[in-house]
C-alpha cells in the first residue's frame, strides 16, 4: 500500500477570491496540491509547480459557462484530486460539482465580501459542497453555512 499524499485542488476566480485562497495555501501543507485560477499569471506569479488556468464566465454567460463544464470536467479528470476547494466563484462551483462526481470531498468558502447573505455560488454550492464555510459569523445562523473564522 502507498503513502499517497491527499491530492487537493484548490479553485478560484482571480482578484479577491485568488488573494484568499492563496492566504489559506499554508493549510494544504502536507499535502499535493494543484492551483486552478482565472487568470493564468498567478500560477508564474506565485511560482505553482502544480497550475492549471481555467475559463471565466458568470451566471449571464451561458454558452461560456457550457464551455466551462466541459472544461472543468477535463481538470478533474486529469487531476482526480480527493478534495476540491473553491472560494469563488461560478468556475470554482463547477469545479465542485465534478468533485461530487468524482467522488471528492468538496468545501466551498464564501468570500469575505459577502457580508449580507452568501453569494449565488454560495448559495448553490449548499446544494452541492460537503462543506460550506462563510467569513461571517451572523450569516452561519441565517444561510445554514458554518463559521469556523475568517481568512483576512
Amino acid at each position: 500500500m502507498t503513502d499517497r499524499k491527499h491530492r487537493i485542488l484548490a479553485v478560484s476566480s482571480s482578484g479577491g477570491h485568488w488573494k484568499q485562497l492563496m492566504l489559506l495555501s499554508d493549510a494544504f501543507e502536507g499535502s499535493e496540491v494543484w492551483f486552478a485560477c482565472t487568470d493564468a499569471r498567478q500560477g508564474i506569479r506565485y511560482e505553482l509547480a502544480n497550475f492549471v488556468a481555467i475559463e471565466d464566465y458568470s451566471q449571464d454567460e451561458p454558452l461560456k459557462m457550457l464551455k466551462g463544464l466541459y472544461g472543468t470536467f477535463r481538470i478533474l479528470r486529469r487531476i482526480r484530486p480527493d478534495v476540491v476547494l473553491s472560494t469563488g466563484a461560478a468556475p470554482g462551483l463547477l469545479c465542485l460539482l465534478w468533485g461530487r462526481v468524482f467522488g471528492a470531498r468538496t468545501i466551498w468558502v464564501d468570500s469575505i465580501a459577502n457580508s449580507e447573505g452568501l453569494s449565488l455560488s454560495g448559495r448553490l454550492a449548499q446544494r452541492i459542497a460537503h462543506l460550506v464555510l462563510t467569513q461571517w459569523e451572523h450569516l452561519a445562523t441565517e444561510t445554514g453555512a458554518q463559521y469556523r473564522g475568517s481568512i483576512i
